[in-house]
């Protein structure tokens, strides 16, 4: 117990405290999340990918290394959440929710955060890399999902299309494979929005989850949660070495695999007409509890 408090205090702690800043900004002033969602979504983390991958040494074989360990962390929990969910013979809307809230983690505000914090430049590079897979996979397949295949496949992928992260990667990959680089001012710019990056997520983190807040059926957030926070984290841990994966990019896999629940999720619910009420709550919930299962975590990874 000792050994896990210095881990909270110097990784964790910071990163409650900046959202409780967010928390308290929205409850005085009014903020609202819109305007800080597209400007972090827009500028500040398509730069901050950019940056970290194209100032790092991760090898393009790295790169697709970690994109299929992102894809699979994310899709094997939530197929076992949809056995689960029909198990359970949840109606529609609920199963669909449970999936969702199962599926989509906060590899971006909380888990870039968390790897900046904690470990090495090297392990943010791949959490970043992790982090643009994520986004790519809530705007296409969490859309398809939310959607009840109202989504067609083509809609589906041209969403991929949309999302800035994406951009930044190929980017990044391209200027590393052909040895360029930017102008130094372009390059000073861009380092100045990637370090914007994270303090802004987290107050966006905590902005989030105050106006999000609801209360609504709590029958399956345990196990949904659990879901999130023990099963996808275990199931990383075995995929690790089937990967290939070592040093600061199991750091970064297992971290971002471990994960709560994404508070773009309540969008998405909110969107598509789902339980909307349930979702925050695992998001919330999923949240809060998360420092409980990321401590131990943190102090095993040598962070």
């Amino acid at each position: 117990m000792n050994a896990l408090l210095p881990v909270f205090l110097d990784s964790l702690l910071p990163i409650l405290l900046v959202a409780g800043v967010g928390v308290a900004l929205a409850k005085v002033l009014g903020l609202q999340s819109r305007p800080l969602s597209q400007l972090t979504f827009n500028a500040l983390t398509p730069c901050l990918v950019f940056d970290v991958m194209v100032h790092s040494d991760v090898p393009g074989d790295e790169v697709l290394r970690m994109v299929a360990f992102a894809l699979a962390t994310l899709l094997l929990p939530a197929g076992l959440a949809f056995v689960l969910s029909r198990a359970l013979r949840l109606e529609r809307r609920m199963a669909t929710s449970f999936v969702l809230v199962v599926l989509l983690s906060n590899a971006g505000n909380y888990g870039l955060s968390l790897m900046k914090l904690t470990f090495s430049a090297p392990a943010l590079a791949q959490a970043a890399i992790y982090f643009a897979t994520a986004v790519a996979v809530t705007w296409t397949l969490g859309v398809a999902v939310a959607s009840l295949g109202t989504t067609g496949p083509r809609q589906a992928l041209l969403g991929v299309f949309k999302v800035p992260p994406v951009y930044a990667i190929v980017l990044a990959i391209l200027f590393r494979g052909q040895g360029w680089s930017l102008p130094l001012p372009l390059d000073r710019t861009v380092e100045l929005l990637s370090a914007a990056a994270i303090p802004v997520m987290l107050v966006l983190l905590g902005v989030q989850l105050y106006h999000n807040r609801r209360v609504g059926d709590g029958r399956h957030v345990p196990l949904a949660v659990v879901l999130r926070l023990l099963v996808a984290p275990a199931i990383a841990l075995v995929l690790v070495p089937l990967f290939g994966l070592s040093g600061p990019a199991r750091q970064a896999g297992l971290v971002q695999a471990a994960m709560p629940t994404a508070v773009v999720t309540t969008v998405l619910a909110d969107t598509y007409d789902l339980e909307a009420a349930f979702v925050t709550r695992v998001v919330d919930v999923s949240t809060l509890l998360s420092p409980l299962t990321l401590t131990p975590l943190l102090a095993w990874l040598g962070g």
